[in-house]
């Protein structure tokens, strides 16, 4: 596959907001879009907006119709430099029958969010060799407090192409910070967990695990030979399920040779543990041998990174000093 790499980012650039999964409706019934405008402001950066992002029916959504539409002209617009997801959600899967897969390739630009929009970047990059970015979303970009890391990640994959090396943030939160800003209680990160030492090297696949298993059997679903995992969940997957959804994931053609798998830190409702963790790592035998990282900043706990889907990676999972390196992006 000929992988295509977007243009950076550059002040004066426009960035398009839409909302392929949950309606921008829905995220303004705690409306912290003052804050998003000043950020972008400050990064030297124009939003705008999709025409159907305030659309919303019963599911939090708008019809296939409206979602394809505002995807196609931020592609299609040469005005845009890049294009940004409102939230996560639901059903974004349901866009790919319907999406112009040529006009996509033919625009190449960055395309940014993370949780469910993990269907529609893998997809991209299946169907077109455009890397895309799994990143903060538009509403991320509301949050007023300890958001310093999570726009540093961002701005380091988006606006500068020299290769970017992960450590562990200092910090951590589990909070509901949409719904009360005051109220955030980071506490001191224990650090990645070296699950099976070892390096690794290559192009990454992944975001929300639940939701790339949804391409499974598609034509949407990116090779996994070579791959390098990155990989993570929410508060609704537990641990059982999270295993099931790993084993399904393990099992498809291609899986046995995945080069490394890095794993997201879970929020805590999951009920995920390090001991856990390693109890359904080492009931996998085909990553036996391989390296393992679990508890990475990446997923639905803050601060979380920024990374490229279709780029390429190096995962160190020395104990002591564990790493992720951005290696193409």
């Amino acid at each position: 596959m000929n992988v295509t790499f977007p243009r950076k980012l550059r002040r004066g650039d426009t960035v398009r907001v839409v909302a392929p999964a949950s309606s921008r409706a829905m995220v303004l019934e705690n409306d912290h879009s003052a804050i998003t405008e000043r950020r972008f402001a400050e990064l030297g950066l124009t939003l705008t907006y999709g025409r159907h992002v305030d659309e919303r029916d019963a599911f939090d959504s708008s019809s296939v119709a409206s979602r394809v539409t505002d995807l196609h002209e931020a592609f299609a617009d040469p005005s845009v430099a890049a294009i940004l997801t409102v939230i996560g959600g639901y059903s974004s899967n349901q866009l790919l029958p319907f999406l112009d897969w040529e006009l996509i390739g033919a625009n190449p630009k960055i395309l940014c969010g993370y949780s469910d929009i993990t269907a529609l970047q893998n997809a991209i990059f299946a169907r077109t060799g455009l890397v895309t970015y799994s990143g903060p979303h538009w509403a991320t970009f509301g949050m007023r407090d300890h958001f310093e890391q999570i726009m540093g990640w961002f701005t380091a994959a988006v606006f500068d192409s020299a290769p970017v090396t992960l450590t562990p943030s200092e910090r951590w939160s589990d909070d509901l910070w949409f719904l009360d800003q005051d109220k955030r209680e980071p506490t001191p990160n224990e650090g990645w967990w070296p699950i099976h030492p070892g390096t690794a090297e290559g192009r990454v696949v992944g975001g929300n695990l639940c939701t790339l298993n949804l391409l499974q059997g598609t034509p949407y679903m990116p090779s996994l030979d070579g791959a390098l995992l990155i990989l993570e969940d929410d508060f609704e997957s537990h641990p059982a399920t999270f295993a099931r959804d790993l084993t399904s994931l393990l099992q498809v053609p291609g899986a046995a040779s995945v080069r490394g798998v890095a794993i997201g830190r879970f929020q805590r409702s999951s009920g995920m543990t390090r001991s856990l963790l390693e109890q359904l790592i080492a009931a996998q035998p085909s990553l036996a041998g391989i390296p393992v990282l679990g508890n990475i900043d990446v997923g639905h706990t803050y601060p979380f990174a920024t990374f490229p889907i279709g780029g390429r990676a190096r995962l160190d999972a020395t104990p002591g000093a564990p790493a992720l390196t951005l290696l193409d992006h």
